[in-house]
């Protein structure tokens, strides 16, 4: 009976003339370029300048496909050095195989090289491209759906990935879509730290570090659903055991860092604008305060301000240093009549008393 089914590509690339344009590099290309525009918006949104998460990039992404790609044959060298095997296949990245622990432990590597050299935190900026990230990890994983590789448990769900190639062991049949659960799985994360980001004002890496929690959490039971060869530990898979540790050292960061440093920074690059939309750097308006303070001082002994204005808030007359004014009233212009004679006043007495005797 037929089932219905996720078709494999019959090829997982497409020569355009002598160019080979593989589907597994296109999904790599395209996630970076998601991670790198949310982040950036991101960035701003936290008081950065644009343009500075593409420039950190520039050292993260390299690291990262050099650490996922030591990753993946490190932990599955049998593949290219046990015997029949070419060890030069070890350098092929477009054939698949680069293992997320390892990209993102030496991508912070390059991202900590960038943010030095820029002078801003670390953990304000993975904070700001964490749902880039894992949105990135989304689109990645449809590169393992042109390969035909990382898939699942035999099943007969409607939803069933059917493998047609026979390669390297494979067995046509159809399986549970293992990239396809993984996918939804870092849409789902991704939306989640936006959420709690919002949310709980996370800071300080914080946000990274619940990325990185809630992957493991998806990655440990959709890795146990893989059937591709592995090591295994204690009867889990390797991955399985790496998830878990990752898990607790992210939920151990996240208790520790909100009790040393709650809340977010305030700056995250200088001559950055402020969260709030300012295009004026809070160092700035310090320096500013001080300077107003060291004015007031000055004001204090010399009772003027630095503009010539006093105290009592008027603005003296444009005169020299040498010219003070007078407190005395202004004298008068208009004559004075002479006083009276002390004779004069004695006559005028004697008249009025014989006027009076009389």
């Amino acid at each position: 009976m037929d089932i219905a089914y996720i078709p494999s590509p019959s090829h997982g690339v497409v020569h355009l003339g002598p160019i080979p344009l593989r589907g597994y590099a296109f999904c790599i290309i395209i996630g970076v370029f998601v991670a790198v525009w949310l982040g950036n918006k991101r960035w701003i949104a936290r008081g950065g300048r644009p343009g500075t998460v593409a420039d950190i990039a520039v050292w993260a992404v390299p690291f990262g496909l050099v650490g996922g790609r030591l990753y993946h044959v490190i932990t599955d060298y049998e593949l290219y050095f046990s015997d029949g095997r070419d060890w030069v296949d070890a350098f092929k990245v477009w054939q698949g195989g680069l293992g997320i622990w390892g990209a993102i432990a030496l991508g912070a590597v390059g991202a900590w090289i960038g943010c030095r050299r820029r002078g801003i935190p670390l953990p304000a900026w993975a904070d700001a491209l964490a749902p880039g990230i894992v949105f990135a990890q989304a689109i990645g994983r449809w590169g393992n759906w042109f390969n035909q590789e990382l898939y699942g448990k035999a099943t007969d769900v409607p939803w069933a990935l059917h493998i047609t190639s026979s390669t390297d062991g494979r067995v046509p049949g159809y399986y549970h879509p293992t990239f396809l659960y993984e996918s939804l799985w870092c849409i789902g994360v991704g939306f989640l730290v936006i959420w709690a980001d919002r949310r709980f004002t996370l800071g300080h890496g914080r946000a990274f570090a619940l990325y990185v929690a809630a992957y493991c959490v998806g990655r440990g039971w959709i890795e146990y659903m893989r059937v591709d060869d592995a090591h295994h530990i204690l009867g889990l898979r390797l991955n399985d055991w790496t998830a878990m540790v990752v898990f607790l050292l992210a939920v151990i960061y996240i208790v520790v860092s909100a009790r040393l440093r709650p809340g977010r920074e305030e700056v995250v690059e200088p001559d950055g604008d402020t969260p709030d939309g300012d295009a004026v750097a809070l160092d700035k308006k310090a320096d500013d305060k001080a300077d107003s303070k060291a004015d007031d001082e000055a004001a204090e002994t010399t009772g003027k301000k630095s503009d010539g204005t006093k105290l009592d808030g008027k603005k003296p007359d444009a005169k020299t240093d040498t010219e003070t004014e007078s407190d005395e009233p202004a004298q008068s212009t208009e004559p004075v009549e002479p006083a009276e004679s002390e004779e004069s006043v004695e006559a005028a007495r004697g008249e009025a008393e014989s006027a009076k005797k009389v």
